[in-house]
């Protein structure tokens, strides 16, 4: 179970430092909610993502593992949330947040998403996120970036889309009628978010610039009025607490929480390390998934969009003196405290300034540097890699990362029988094993190929002893088999059930068998199988031992007759 204290890392040595970050965090997390809410449940979404930030900001960093972690809204979360919009209409629930049909059953996943996260931080799964292959994340992060830039050209274009990737493309090449005066604004923000000297976003963050400046250039220009799509007024009664409604759709629910939870976990976790490696530091991933489940509970509860580790705002939080908890709380005060009074500011923003920013943030999350450059590291790395981009747009996200762990793992294995199968035809090459001490040479080099040596080292898979058996088969004349496992440090039931049907193969043709080497929990599991009788020698016996017992010249007898 996971020890737990009310607040990880906290301490008051710091607070000007903590006061600051939380400050710079916020300023940055303002247009960034906004955007992605609106990403995530489309026209007047926006708002909701300022609830999420304020909420699961709070109680993730209260309760999280990684003091310095700023937590909110982010790219996955929201197309996640999309995703579940999707399917819910998928379910013929009416997606127009003004149907009040959606958002409940939207928020009953958010809650279920953040109970199955505390479950997952109580069951110490987190520690399992850090194992997925680097060419997974790559693919999965950077396929997250390109249905965010997908998804948000018909905003851009003042053109309204609802939905996934191929949802909003089918709804933006059937009604494409760009508004001009929308995408004037969408590319007034690009040059504001990309143009900004660093001298100038290092006081004020690009995206804040970009809703500072352009916001009351659009009201000056085209009025309040409709000629351009905007967020429109804070719903009454949105910040209150809501009881979750399933509704008659449970199972849609419960699946759309586990892929949120999944996510948010995944995506929470690589935020803590970048954290580590900034701050020199070590989060607790068990305590993360758990602040982070309660965040996204307590949000789901007040309409707020889901959350996650933030990496963008972390790094900011971090280089502008933030070290402890309170630096992510106060980013959540500050925050509520401009909500209380955005009624009239974010009923002004327009959808296309957004979109804008958010097309920025996709192209920030594309791994640009592996995606180049992957073919030239492997060429099985840049299919895999490019393999879950592609399933990450056009499939499932969860299954995504799944397809690319199993292949991954394959590929994993692969390699390594591969090695241990090139051990293995050294130890019986003509040139002979420059490893193998000279008297042992001599010795096999005397059996004229009757006696067959195989030499493992490193974990065994069951891919090697398959190998094994693939070779033995393929030579017919010899009179012993010695299998030399000194060098495997451990084996798995698989390998080992394997390496039992080698021995009982042999022994079944009279052939001799000597098993050298094991030792620890590897002899201990070989010993449980109860191979020893079929052994010459049983466990005991050397290498070397073996060899002059089965070289020309010697008759000692087998142990099996």
């Amino acid at each position: 179970m996971v020890s737990f204290k009310p607040v990880h890392g906290l301490h008051f040595r710091n607070v000007k430092g903590d006061f600051f970050g939380g400050i710079t965090a916020a300023v940055v997390a303002l247009p960034l909610a906004l955007a992605f809410g609106n990403a995530a449940l489309g026209e007047g979404g926006a708002i909701y993502g300022l609830y999420g930030a304020v909420i699961v900001g709070f109680f993730a960093a209260l309760f999280g593992g990684t003091p310095s972690q700023v937590s909110g809204p982010t790219g996955p979360m929201s197309v996640t949330v999309a995703g579940v919009m999707a399917s819910l209409a998928a379910v013929g629930v009416n997606q127009s947040l003004a149907s009040g049909e959606a958002l409940p059953l939207v928020m009953a996943a958010v809650v279920v998403g953040g109970l199955f996260q505390i479950l997952f931080g109580v069951l110490r799964l987190g520690r399992y996120v850090t194992l997925v292959p680097y060419s997974v994340i790559s693919g999965f992060m950077s396929g997250i970036g390109v249905i965010i830039l997908l998804i948000q050209v018909g905003p851009f274009l003042g053109i309204s889309t609802k939905g996934g990737v191929v949802d909003s493309l089918s709804m933006l090449f059937a009604n494409f009628t760009p508004n001009w005066a929308a995408a004037g604004i969408g590319v007034m923000t690009l040059g504001i978010v990309f143009l900004t000297p660093k001298r100038i976003s290092r006081a004020v963050p690009s995206p804040l610039l970009a809703l500072l400046i352009v916001t009351p250039i659009s009201v000056l220009a085209f009025g309040q009025g409709d000629i351009i799509p905007r967020v429109g007024d804070i719903p009454e009664g949105g910040l209150q607490f809501s009881m979750p409604n399933f509704g008659n759709h449970l199972p849609t629910v419960i699946q759309a929480g586990l892929v949120l939870a999944v996510l948010g976990a995944i995506d929470s976790l690589l935020t803590s390390l970048v954290a580590d490696n900034i701050t020199q530091t070590r989060h607790d991933s068990e305590r993360e998934l758990i602040g982070q489940g309660i965040g996204n509970t307590v949000a789901g509860l007040f309409n707020g969009l889901p959350g996650a580790g933030a990496t963008m705002r972390t790094v900011i939080n971090v280089k502008s003196g933030g070290s402890t908890p309170l630096s992510g709380m106060v980013h959540s005060a500050a925050l509520l405290v401009v909500l209380l009074g955005a009624g009239p500011l974010a009923a002004r923003i327009p959808n296309a300034l957004l979109a804008g920013i958010l097309i920025k943030v996709g192209l920030d999350i594309i791994d640009w540097g592996f995606l180049l450059r992957a073919h030239r590291l492997s060429s099985k790395t840049a299919v895999l890699m490019y393999g879950v981009l592609l399933m990450t747009v056009f499939w499932n996200l969860i299954w995504a990362v799944l397809v690319g762990v199993f292949v991954a793992n394959m590929l994993t294995i692969e390699g390594l029988t591969e090695t241990q199968l090139e051990g293995m035809e050294e130890a019986n090459a003509p040139e002979g094993d420059h490893e193998l001490p000279w008297e042992d040479r001599v010795l096999l080099d005397q059996c004229r190929g009757k006696a067959m040596l195989f030499r493992l080292s490193g974990p065994m898979s069951f891919g090697a002893a398959k190998g094994i058996t693939e070779r033995l088969a393929l030579v017919e004349n010899y009179t012993s088999l010695i299998l030399d496992v000194s060098e495997v440090p451990r084996i798995g039931v698989t390998a080992a059930l394997a390496l039992e049907n080698i021995v009982q193969a042999a022994h079944a043709k009279g052939r001799r068998i000597f098993l050298v080497g094991a030792s620890g929990r590897v002899r201990q599991r070989l010993e449980r199988l109860g191979m020893e009788d079929l052994l010459d020698g049983g466990f005991d016996t050397s290498r070397h031992e073996a060899l002059e017992t089965v070289a020309p010249g010697n008759v000692a007898p087998s142990n099996k007759e």
